[in-house]
C-alpha cells in the first residue's frame, strides 16, 4: 500500500477531522514511543495572543502510543500548506517516524508535527482543570477552542474506539462540564459546521461509528460525523 516513493503525514490533532489539504489516501492508524498532551499554546488558530489556546502536541515516552489519522500527500501544494499551518503559524517542528495500520498490517514512516518546550508559543504542563479552563474561555481565527478539543475526542470515540487517551478524554469530560455549569451554546462553540471523514479502511470506519452509536446516549455525544454517509447537523442545546 505504502510505496517506497510515497510521502504519508501523521495526523493527531486537528488534522484528524479537518486536514485541509487534498491527499490520495487516508487510513487509522498509531505511532509509538509517543504521548498526546495539550500543552502547546495556539494564537492564530484557536486563540490569540493575548489569549493563547491550548492545542496537541506529542511528548517521547517510549510506553506511549498515540493514535490518529496518516495521509498520502497528493501534490506539493499540500506540503506547503501543511509548512505553513503546522510551522510558520503553529510553531511545531517536524520529524519522521514509524507508522502503524490500525490491524498492524502495514508499517511505514511518517512525517510527524511535534511542538518543543523551545518554541515561543509553548504552554508547557498544567493540571487538567487548568487546561479545561484556558479551552473553555480561548477561540480564534478558526473557530473556538472547544471545538478543536471535542472534534479530536470524538473522532477517537467514533474510529478508534479501542484507543484510550486518558489526557484527552479527561480534558473531554472537563470541558464538557464547564460547558454545562456555565450554560453556554455547544453548537455555537462547535461552529455550527460538519466536516467529511473520509477513510480508505472504510469497513473498520463503520465498525466503529456501529460501536459509537451504541454508546452516544450513556456517553452524551453532541458531535455529529460522516464517512460517506449523510451528515447530520448540529443544533443549540444545553449540555
Amino acid at each position: 500500500m505504502a510505496g517506497d516513493s510515497a510521502l504519508w503525514v501523521f495526523g493527531y490533532g486537528s488534522l484528524c477531522w479537518h486536514p485541509g489539504f487534498s491527499y490520495n489516501k487516508s487510513i487509522t492508524g498509531y505511532v509509538k514511543g509517543f504521548k498526546r498532551r495539550f500543552w502547546q499554546g495556539n494564537a492564530t488558530h484557536r486563540g490569540t495572543v493575548e489569549k493563547p489556546g491550548r492545542v496537541a502536541t506529542l511528548i517521547e515516552d517510549k510506553e506511549s502510543t498515540v493514535h490518529g489519522r496518516a495521509f498520502q500527500i497528493q501534490e506539493s501544494a499540500a506540503l506547503a500548506y501543511l509548512e505553513n499551518r503546522e510551522c510558520a503559524l503553529g510553531g511545531y517542528l517536524t520529524t519522521i517516524v514509524t507508522f502503524h495500520s490500525r490491524d498492524g498490517a502495514k508499517q511505514f514512516p511518517v512525517v510527524i508535527y511535534i511542538a518543543t518546550s523551545e518554541n515561543e508559543l509553548w504552554l508547557g504542563e498544567a493540571s487538567l482543570q487548568t487546561i479545561a479552563r484556558q479551552i473553555t474561555e480561548c477561540s480564534g481565527a478558526s473557530g473556538h477552542n472547544v471545538e478543536y478539543l471535542l472534534r479530536l475526542a470524538e473522532f477517537m470515540h467514533r474510529y478508534l474506539p479501542e484507543a484510550h487517551d486518558e489526557h484527552l478524554f479527561t480534558l473531554e469530560l472537563l470541558v464538557r462540564s464547564r460547558i454545562k455549569e456555565g450554560n453556554m451554546c455547544l453548537a455555537t462553540l462547535m461552529g455550527n459546521r460538519d466536516f467529511i471523514i473520509d477513510l480508505e479502511d472504510t469497513e473498520a470506519a463503520v465498525r466503529a461509528e456501529d460501536h459509537a452509536d451504541g454508546n452516544e446516549q450513556s456517553r452524551g455525544y453532541s458531535l455529529q460525523f460522516s464517512a460517506r454517509i449523510p451528515s447530520k447537523t448540529l443544533r443549540c442545546v444545553k449540555m
